[in-house]
């Protein structure tokens, strides 16, 4: 079996990273922990569940960015 070109190794790691983050994303955005956080509580004025789901939603696009860019 030939060895495989340093070139492939941090892109097949990018590539594991980032189904990471999208099974993280599947993770986030379900079911059981949006019930977490549907309640009438309200932080600064804002209902707590779009608190969270635009938080949620920031930190995995900067994640996502991130990864991209880094080697």
């Amino acid at each position: 079996m030939p060895p495989i070109p340093s070139q492939e190794r941090p892109e097949q790691r990018r590539g594991q990273r980032l189904l990471f983050v999208s099974l993280l994303f599947g993770i986030l955005f379900n079911f059981p922990l949006l019930a977490v956080f549907d309640h009438d509580g309200r932080v600064g004025g804002i209902p707590v569940l779009y608190l969270y789901v635009l938080l949620a939603w920031c930190a995995l696009v900067l994640l996502t960015g991130w990864l991209v860019r880094t080697k």
